[in-house]
């Protein structure tokens, strides 16, 4: 049952990384990796965080759990600052926050056997000694479907997928109410995503976990997310329930992504589909276009320009061509907006013409 207060509140999150040159290091711009997020995860619920390569969902979560220092923002996790807490309070927290990476080989340390790895923060949070250790390490790999008798093997010796059943047994270990999902199966057989989808399914129901599941691939977050947030280039552009954004996305970066979803049939006069492709490259996050930073790829902007006055548009060379758009577009950045729908939750889109 989801509770009406957020477990996790992130309000205005900047992450900027400095271009340094030159013989002294002088700062000469910022990467705008994150640029202004708010986000909300409410007890027991999956938030989707998707979006291409580059966009800054990875940032994002990283910075959430303090691996990454924000350059500004706020994040309120349990009635607590995080970014305000000392070294202390920290590791007190950390224990409610953890995260599954995407890469279960890199992420595991290769020196080092299964057993030692889970009973490593069990140890270092003085949670259990001796037997007791023992004892919660075999009860994590049973948990995940693995055989307590694997403690004593080295991460080389297991499949991709079981190498990410151990990243999530460790990332249960201290019994955390949030856990960020960095990709948890792109890098997994097809086969074995639906094995770790549906394990991490299963402890969520049975502990009350709340994931922040981060992934570019729609197909996956429609089977396991409840509401999901749009990224692109560093901004969250489209935010709704899950059912509701699949059947009326908004944004035209939504539209876009969703046309590129591999269908379990191919299209026909009874099952058509029409495909929005996107013009052009993802801009650099170190220079980002002015106003919506999604007006150089944007088929909505040029199509509104078409039927509108020369004062409402402005001519752009983009592809080596000169392309009318909206000049709300180019020149003022929108803001996430609430609309209505036919979902249960708030719908919002950060498109002047959604």
């Amino acid at each position: 049952m989801v509770a009406n207060k957020p477990l996790l509140q992130v309000n205005n999150l900047k992450t900027w990384f400095p271009i340094r040159q030159g013989l002294l290091r002088k700062t000469v711009g910022h990467v705008r990796a994150v640029d202004d997020v708010s986000l909300t995860v409410m007890p027991g619920q999956t938030l989707g965080l998707v979006g291409e390569s580059g966009c800054g969902k990875t940032t994002v979560g990283r910075t959430i759990l303090r691996l990454i220092e924000a350059t500004s923002g706020q994040v309120i996790f349990d009635d607590k600052d995080v970014f305000g807490l000392n070294r202390h309070e920290m590791q007190s927290i950390r224990r409610q926050m953890q995260i599954v990476f995407q890469d279960p080989a890199g992420s595991l340390n290769p020196r080092m056997r299964i057993g030692r790895i889970l009973a490593e923060p069990i140890a270092v949070h003085k949670l259990a000694t001796g037997a007791e250790l023992q004892d919660r390490v075999a009860h994590l790999l049973t948990r995940v479907g693995l055989s307590p008798d694997y403690a004593d093997r080295y991460p080389h010796e297991f499949s991709g997928g079981q190498r990410q059943r151990v990243g999530i047994a460790r990332a249960l270990a201290l019994e955390p109410k949030f856990i960020v999902c960095d990709e948890p199966v792109s890098a997994l057989d097809v086969s074995i995503q639906s094995q770790i989808l549906n394990l991490l399914d299963d402890l969520q129901d049975e502990l009350g976990l709340s994931y922040l599941f981060i992934a570019h691939n729609l197909a996956v977050v429609e089977h396991f997310c409840d509401r999901i947030a749009v990224m692109y280039l560093g901004r969250i552009v489209e935010v709704a329930d899950r059912d509701d954004l699949y059947q009326h996305p908004k944004h035209p970066y939504t539209r876009a992504l969703l046309s590129a979803v591999p269908m379990p049939k191919p299209p026909s006069p009874d099952n058509p589909r029409k495909r929005e492709v996107l013009i052009g490259e993802l801009p650099s996050p170190s220079n980002p276009p002015t106003g919506c930073a999604f007006h150089p790829r944007c088929s909505l902007c040029r199509e509104k320009a078409v039927d509108a006055s020369k004062s409402e548009t402005v001519s752009l060379t983009i592809g080596g061509k000169d392309t009318p758009l909206m000049r709300k577009c180019v020149e003022e950045a929108p803001l996430l907006q609430g609309m209505q729908t036919p979902g249960p939750g708030d719908h919002q889109a950060a498109c002047w013409f959604a």
